[in-house]
This record gives C-alpha cells, sequence and structure tokens, in this order.
C-alpha cells in the first residue's frame, strides 16, 4: 500500500514537471474556461474513528469520481470509493476456534482463515473550486452523501471449513450499512494547457449504519446497535478534463 502511494505521488510530481518544461500554446488560456466535464482516479488512505475504529484498522481505498465543472467553478457530481484493509479487530468466528484459537477444517488439519476489511461507498456531491487569480486552479470543497457498507472478509484459503461456505458464511461476515455523509477540502489543480490535472486533500466521511444481517452466529444474536462508523483521511486524485468551447467543441 506504502509503495503503491508512493508511486502515485510520483506521478504527479512527473506530470507537473512536464507540464512546466513543455510552454504552453497561447491558445490554451481559453481552453481552461468555460463548462467541463472532470473523471477522477481516486486513491486514499484512511483511519477510522467512533464504531468502525472498534472494528478496523487503517484503510486504503480507490474509486473514480465524474462531475460537472461550471464556468463559474461550481461542481456537481458523482464518485465511488472502494475500501479495503488489512487489520481487522473483532474477531467474528471466536465461535469456531479451539482454547488455542484456532479452527479445525473438514480435513482435521488446521484451517488457514484470513480476515480482511472491505466496503464501498456510493454518492453524490456538490461543491465550489475557489480560485484567486485567472488560473483555474485553487481550493476545492465539496460536501456529499450516499451509501456506505462494509464487511469483514473471511478467506478459508482451503475451503475447508464448512461453516464459512455458501450461505454460512454470511452469518459471520458482520454486513453494515447505512447513509453516509461526506466532505472534502483540499487543492485541485486544472492546467491551462491540460497535461497536469489533479488534487490533493482532507476527507471526512460520518456513516449511519447498522448490520444488514439477521443473525451473527458468533453473538448469537442480531447485532441492532446502531453505530457512528467515521473516516478520516487523505485523498488524491488524477484528473482527465473534457472541456466545452465555443461552438460546441469539446476537447481534452
Amino acid at each position: 500500500m506504502k509503495n503503491f502511494f508512493l508511486l502515485i505521488m510520483c506521478a504527479l510530481y512527473a506530470s507537473n514537471a512536464l507540464a512546466q518544461v513543455m510552454p504552453e500554446h497561447p491558445d490554451d488560456a481559453e481552453r481552461n474556461k468555460g463548462n467541463a466535464i472532470l473523471l477522477h482516479l481516486t486513491f486514499g488512505l484512511h483511519q477510522p474513528f467512533g464504531d468502525m475504529a472498534d472494528r478496523f484498522g487503517a484503510d486504503g481505498n480507490f474509486g473514480i469520481g465524474l462531475e460537472y465543472l461550471t464556468a463559474n467553478n461550481m461542481i456537481l457530481g458523482v464518485e465511488s470509493q472502494y475500501l479495503f484493509g488489512p487489520k481487522v479487530k473483532e474477531d467474528p468466528l471466536a465461535i469456531l476456534r479451539t482454547p488455542e484459537g484456532d479452527i479445525i477444517g473438514n480435513d482435521r488439519i488446521l484451517a488457514s482463515v484470513a480476515l480482511r476489511k472491505r466496503g464501498y461507498y456510493l454518492g453524490g456531491m456538490v461543491g465550489k473550486l475557489f480560485t484567486f487569480n485567472e488560473k483555474r486552479s485553487g481550493i476545492r470543497l465539496t460536501l456529499g452523501a450516499g451509501l456506505l457498507r462494509h464487511w469483514i472478509r473471511i478467506q478459508d484459503d482451503n475451503s475447508s471449513v464448512t461453516e464459512l461456505t455458501g450461505d454460512y458464511k454470511k452469518g459471520y461476515d458482520r454486513l453494515t450499512g447505512g447513509l453516509a455523509l461526506n466532505q472534502f477540502i483540499g487543492w485541485q489543480h486544472l492546467a491551462a494547457n491540460r497535461r497536469s490535472n489533479w488534487l490533493i486533500g482532507l476527507e471526512f466521511n460520518e456513516g449511519f449504519t447498522n448490520t444488514l444481517r439477521d443473525w451473527d452466529f458468533n453473538d448469537k444474536r442480531k447485532l441492532d446497535d446502531k453505530r457512528l462508523d467515521l473516516r478520516i483521511g487523505v485523498r488524491i486524485a488524477w484528473t482527465l478534463p473534457f472541456y466545452q468551447g465555443k461552438a460546441e467543441e469539446i476537447y481534452y
């Protein structure tokens, strides 16, 4: 995960350096104005708080966003994120473990079972790009709402535990979901020559969730407690802009 993050940062640095070396065409400034469609490829690192911190550790996430940017820099769009992480603090399989903490498979051999964090966020947003000069770069602020879901991925490498196959697995994965709010504040750069387009900033996510399973096998009940799942982290994105100019021309 750290190597991937460093790779993204190096790509952004190289893109910015290339934009400085290659001079802008005199007409480029005009191409940077007007309405535009922005396609974002995003990556983030987030730390959980609230109820989510009791269940999971930090997560990495990647996603895609599609936005409409008006001539006066208003933002309207949709976005998606896929969440993944290696640390699970709860043990939904405790009921299957021996006193030593192992799980025995059907072949009477110790099973290789791993727990992982998985989830996704889907939502829409509105916002504004606050620029300070004629260049189309500045502070980006967006507010959004959507659907947050997360669960514990149970990986039985040898598929040797009957209790972790088919629909039985649903009694252990603690699938959770609900309404979520999202806020982002950071810097968005849209180069006039269209060669260096990116954003980076802080993101806040608040999920008002509860279990989506009727029964939890380990706790022998439905986990019907109301949850507040919080995430705070850094998000970066590479942006592909499509500008709409005069005579209905579209260029990128």
